[in-house]
């Protein structure tokens, strides 16, 4: 385990080598750098990992901390860069650098002759070494550099395709977002750090059970800023309008975002800190309501939307309300569990909707890819595998079993309006996902038509380990979660509450096979009624927010910026320099060297001296 810093070092001269290169070297040398660095990282983890279990199973309650070097040192405030090995953060590096692998193995097809091909691994190689950072390290302090790091990888690789002027704007606006997520945090540190003293996450939870806080209203406040935090990076409500705009970036970029990376920051930030949120019951139930409304809004936005990528953005946004839902219900270890089954069946369902762009001519609207199932029969089993997990069809599937765990942990805190709302999720989520594999692979059948053929290794492997992954194979990663919290709920009884929710996936099943298989004219009558119009502008528009952010903040600076253009500040400034001068010229004029023109001035001063002397 004293390897450990590896991890973070590999992708980091991944990125040094290809970043030097200036796009110098080979494709084949370039994936070979890319892939490579993030392969060895991937070995070291589960070098790191094998070691930790080993000591786990001897040692009750051990952690393995290892120290680097000291960031900051100033008389005796020192801020040392420590890397934290236990079950959270080896969980979170395995999935960073398993899923990470995959997708750069993928990537080295699918990037294949595009302009940059070095300068994508080097982005991608720096984005695994920032997470990487922000998973592993023991104080807020050393992980803020990880938080802002995967941040700006995450500008880098949307505005990948800068060329396109669209494509800057929608990363500028992303940077932006994620900005107030990184103040929000900056100011949680520093409350924190002013009432308790230390940013270490182990001395926060000791010093709350050392002063049996109980209620602070300044640990409050750090508290909601680091819920904030997680929302703006997690694409929560109301800061999730920047997750669709990230869909301009590569595939596999989308897939490393919504899997490994950028969106699973925040969940993971409120899972470290779960100790504040103890602290503050109305804070959990804040988190509840953000991750229902999340979970909602997403679930309907994707099911009305045509662009393959949009619905599969929709779709992690909603994934990600599930995770928050549960951490607000103090279900942990399932919102973890669920985090990492959603990185399996995302990438999945993220690089067979790759494979169909790249077959279809970088083809996006379902109803314009025309890929009859029977000739393309593996991208449509990894389609039908990835999309039944993620409407958690029973038993087979791995999301049954991660999304059963978080409807038991709302049962046991009898929050049922919570599980109803979560239970008509899963029936919506079904009919989205389903909705879109039923028409692009059964519509009808077009002069043009795309046949697949498996040809690359490095394609077609990475899609057969997620599918393995994304079926009850990954759900048995379940049992290496216990004890990773000491809060816990019951799993007992809970065979009723999965004959539910298997009823909610497999009626949404049947309602889309209805609707896009058998029914399709019923759909056109439905589209052409007003209330159907309505509903599309409501969730396709409406709960978008760009609408609301565009007249609350956007409209109100270009106003600001136009009243500004002419830089009345610096007028003001001048406004002394011309009344000098206008004074100047006054006197340039009474100083003109006639002598009528002294001697009139001198009558009329007597003349106003005299009138004051009479008026007092």
């Amino acid at each position: 385990m004293n390897l450990l810093y590896l991890t973070i070092l590999f992708p980091l001269i991944g990125f040094l080598f290809l970043s030097f290169s200036c796009g110098r070297l080979s494709e084949n040398i370039s994936a070979f750098i890319g892939v490579g660095s993030v392969f060895l990282s991937f070995i070291t983890v589960i070098n790191a990992g094998y070691e930790f279990l080993l000591h786990k199973s001897t040692i009750t309650g051990y952690i393995y901390k290892q120290t680097l070097w000291t960031c900051i040192s100033i008389n005796n405030f020192k801020i040392p860069f420590i890397l934290l090995l236990d079950k959270l953060s080896l969980i979170m590096s395995c999935i960073v650098t398993g899923i990470g692998f995959l997708i750069h193995v993928y990537s080295s097809w699918y990037m294949r002759g595009e302009e940059g091909y070095s300068r994508y691994f080097a982005y991608t190689n720096l984005f695994i070494s920032c997470m990487l950072v922000l998973v592993l390290c023991n104080n807020m302090i050393s992980m803020y550099f990880g938080w802002e790091g995967v941040g700006l990888c995450s500008y880098l690789l949307i505005n990948f395709y800068y060329r396109n002027s669209d494509n800057g704007k929608k990363a500028i606006k992303i940077f932006l977002i994620t900005r107030i997520s990184d103040l929000f945090l900056l100011i949680g540190m520093l409350v924190l750090w002013n009432e308790i003293g230390t940013l270490n996450f182990a001395d926060i939870a000791t010093f709350i059970d050392q002063k049996n806080i109980k209620d602070s209203s300044i640990i409050t406040l750090g508290t909601l800023m680091l819920l904030f935090a997680s929302i703006g990076k997690s694409a929560q409500f109301p800061l999730q309008t920047w997750l669709t705009d990230a869909m301009v970036a590569p595939t596999p970029v989308s897939a490393l975002i919504h899997s490994a990376t950028m969106v699973t920051a925040g969940v993971y930030l409120i899972s470290r800190t779960h100790c504040l949120f103890l602290l503050n019951p109305d804070i959990l139930y804040l988190i509840r309501i953000i991750g229902t409304i999340t979970l909602l809004i997403g679930s309907f936005s994707a099911l009305l939307q045509s662009n393959i990528k949009r619905i599969l953005a929709y779709s992690t946004m909603s994934q990600i309300g599930y995770m928050f839902l549960a951490i607000g219900v103090q279900a942990w270890d399932a919102a973890i569990f669920h985090l990492m089954v959603h990185a399996f069946f995302k990438t999945l369902l993220f690089l067979s909707a790759g494979s169909l762009i790249i077959l279809c001519n970088n083809e996006q609207d379902i109803f314009k890819i025309d890929c009859l199932y029977k000739q393309n029969i593996f991208i449509y089993i990894m389609m039908l595998i990835g999309g039944s997990s993620l409407s958690a069809l029973p038993l087979f599937t791995a999301g049954f079993y991660s999304k059963s765990a978080i409807l038991s942990g709302i049962q046991f805190n009898g929050q049922n309006l919570f599980l109803l709302a979560s239970m008509f999720g899963v029936l919506i989520t079904t009919i989205y996902i389903f909705r879109m594999i039923f028409v692009m692979f059964h519509g009808k059948e077009k002069n043009k038509k795309y046949s697949y053929e498996i040809k690359e290794i490095t394609h077609i492997g990475p899609l057969i380990i997620l599918a393995i992954f994304s079926t009850f194979i990954g759900a048995l990663f379940y049992k290496s979660l216990d004890e990773i919290f000491l809060i816990k709920f019951l799993e007992d009884k809970k065979l009723f509450l999965e004959i539910i929710s298997s009823s909610f996936s497999i009626v949404g099943l049947f309602v889309t096979i209805f609707l896009y298989l058998y029914k399709r004219p019923i759909l056109k009558i439905i589209k052409k009624t007003n209330f159907s119009r309505f509903l599309l502008n409501w969730w396709c528009y409406f709960w978008d927010l760009n609408w609301l952010y565009n007249v609350v903040f956007i409209k109100p600076f270009k106003v600001v910026a136009w009243l500004l253009k002419k830089d009345p500040i610096n007028s003001l400034i001048n406004l002394l320099a011309y009344l000098l001068y206008f004074l100047n010229k006054l006197f340039l004029i009474s100083e003109n060297g006639r002598i009528r023109w002294y001697l009139v001035s001198l009558e009329l001063t007597a003349i106003i001296i005299f009138i004051l002397l009479l008026l007092t």
